[in-house]
């Protein structure tokens, strides 16, 4: 069962159900010029700064941990940030639901959980099956950016982008202009641990349809067979 979605922003607060879905971005904050999203903040190092920094954009942020939710709710309210709109939720049931296709200039995934578990892999953020609710949100030329210190997650990923179609995937070697975006990127490069940085623009509108392999993941389900049809009464 989906735990209903919460929604922390200076125009609003409470349960995200008390907005009409898709949610009324331009509503909450009118002056934004354009968006850009950030799926899974924990302590909203990246997203606050960003927010603080440009407040003629708006920013989205998605988390499903509470604590951490409520904690930049609180640090986003003592500053003010009215550009900011953060969500608590399951980030692909937010982004198929509550948020509008096509709004974001920039989706933000900073060291997702690879769920390493082959019987857990479905619940990837980046995976065949959910890449395209990843990429609704783009507007066009829109960009993902995307970090890992999980090496076989991170492989895993590029050969995944590599099949998409409509997207250009690049590296960022030498890590992201203006440094660590996020506390546990700080603490790797501290570490010395190898990450790998992604950046991934919509060439096209391709990229908003499934992934092939999601699509033939699709084509080899098992279709219920039909219910049978009672049989003829004697006489």
């Amino acid at each position: 069962m989906i735990a209903p979605a919460e929604l922390a922003s200076l125009a609003a607060s409470g349960p995200a159900a008390a907005l009409p879905w898709p949610l009324p971005l331009a509503g909450l904050v009118p002056l934004a010029r354009a968006w850009e999203l950030e799926i899974g903040f924990g302590k909203g190092r990246y997203l606050l700064a960003r927010a603080a920094a440009e407040p003629e954009r708006g920013f989205v942020g998605i988390e499903v941990a509470g604590e951490y939710f409520r904690a930049a709710a609180r640090r986003a309210a003592r500053r003010r940030l009215g550009n900011l709109v953060l969500l608590r939720g399951e980030a692909l049931y937010l982004l198929a639901t509550a948020l509008p296709p096509a709004f974001a200039e920039a989706v933000h995934v900073y060291f997702p959980d690879p769920w390493p578990k082959a019987h857990h892999q479905r619940r990837r953020l980046l995976s065949p099956a959910a890449l395209d609710l990843v990429t609704r949100a783009l507007a066009p030329e829109g960009r993902i950016l995307f970090a890992t210190d999980h090496a076989g997650y991170g492989a895993e990923v590029e050969e995944l982008l590599a099949g998409a179609r409509g997207l250009a995937v690049r590296r960022w070697p030498g890590g992201w202009p203006g440094g660590p975006r996020t506390n546990y990127e700080a603490k790797y490069v501290a570490e010395g641990r190898p990450i790998l940085r992604l950046e991934l623009e919509l060439a096209d509108a391709r990229a908003r349809a499934p992934h092939p392999r999601g699509l033939a993941a699709l084509a080899v389900a098992p279709v219920p067979a039909p219910a049978s049809e009672p049989a003829p009464a004697a006489g």
